[in-house]
């Protein structure tokens, strides 16, 4: 019994640890930020995996994605939670933020989709560099579209989330942020996982290898690149949202072609299509920023470098297509899908 749901046993035990660990202030608020960016950049690279990994495609425009997810649950939680400026008294009871503040950012995650599907419209008919150029002019759109969006602040950027975390702090004391991030990584990662196991996943692999062999073996492949499409941008956005909550400031200019570039290069570190390399990669990546940034502008010097190197010696990247439990077959007894 103990071993059947172990997995779930040593996540609510990591969990807590972390949970107690931000409460009683044991570890500075930096480090907790960068444990936090840590959550985030896992959701951001596993979700792009989806697509560049597992179904071979190459979109270079994610960071647009988790810029939808940012900002309607940003503006959301303004909105509803807290008296602002622009649009005045808030619409609810500011204590009911502890309660709805994951329905926020799922409704940021699912704004996220929808633009994703806009995406998804023309990968029926292009592939490769192709469907680049359409995801970058998408991140481009979506930028300037929101600066020239005074009523959120335009290229000034947004900012009034930090109220909606005190609201819910007023109402129960905890480390909320850290709390949803985990919830949320933790979330995301179990469904990435379960998808690509479904028979969803296999038609996912099955465009991968041959997409026109996969339509011949009657796989439905423009529902299949749909769903997935979706998932992988819907994903980012909740990545987005919880940036914002985190930061408590949000700018388009967060989200340009370097965020992009940051997804794109924990993706390849970690490995096509590895689940495992995404989380590992998304982690390593995040220290290297943190140990880069004295450098400055010169650490977009050094990111770029190592992504050559790591091209010529390694183009698997660290995992390449394996997960953990390939590398060790013990770990399957702990965890199984059905």
């Amino acid at each position: 019994m103990l071993r059947k749901y172990s997995v779930q046993l040593i996540l609510i035990a990591l969990g807590g640890i972390i949970t107690y660990i931000a409460y009683q202030e044991l570890v500075s608020l930096y480090i907790l930020t960068v444990l936090m960016f840590m959550g985030v950049n896992i959701i951001l690279s596993s979700s792009l995996n989806l697509v560049n990994g597992y179904m071979g495609e190459f979109s270079c425009g994610h960071a647009g994605f988790m810029c939808v997810g940012a900002y309607v649950s940003s503006v959301l939680g303004v909105l509803l939670f807290t008296k602002d400026k622009i649009f005045g008294a808030p619409l609810l009871n500011p204590d009911l933020a502890v309660y709805l503040f994951p329905v926020i950012i799922i409704i940021g995650g699912i704004a996220a989709a929808l633009f994703g599907l806009l995406v998804a419209l023309p990968s029926y008919k292009t592939r490769g560099d192709y469907l680049a150029i359409i995801t970058l002019a998408a991140n481009y759109i979506i930028i300037s579209l929101i600066q020239n969006m005074d009523i959120i602040g335009g290229s000034r950027g947004f900012m009034g989330m930090k109220k909606v975390i005190s609201n819910m702090e007023d109402v129960v004391y905890l480390p909320w942020m850290v709390i949803w991030v985990f919830v949320f990584t933790v979330g995301s990662i179990w469904i990435l996982r379960r998808y690509v196991s479904s028979v969803f996943g296999k038609g996912v692999s099955a465009i991968c290898q041959d997409e026109v062999a996969a339509e011949i073996m009657s796989v439905n492949t423009n529902k299949i690149k749909t769903i997935t499409f979706m998932l992988s941008s819907g994903l980012a956005g909740i990545a987005g949202g919880l940036f914002a909550y985190i930061v408590g400031y949000v700018n388009p200019g967060s989200f340009n072609i370097l965020k992009s570039t940051e997804a794109l290069v924990m993706v390849y570190l970690g490995g096509m299509a590895s689940l495992s390399g995404s989380v590992l990669s998304a982690i390593l990546f995040t220290i290297l920023l943190e140990l880069l940034r004295p450098l400055q502008i010169i650490k977009w010097v050094v990111i770029p470098l190592i992504l050559i190197v790591l091209m010529q010696f390694r183009p698997e990247g660290i995992m390449g297509n394996r997960e953990l439990s390939d590398i060790f077959p013990k770990l399957k007894r702990f965890y199984r899908f059905k």
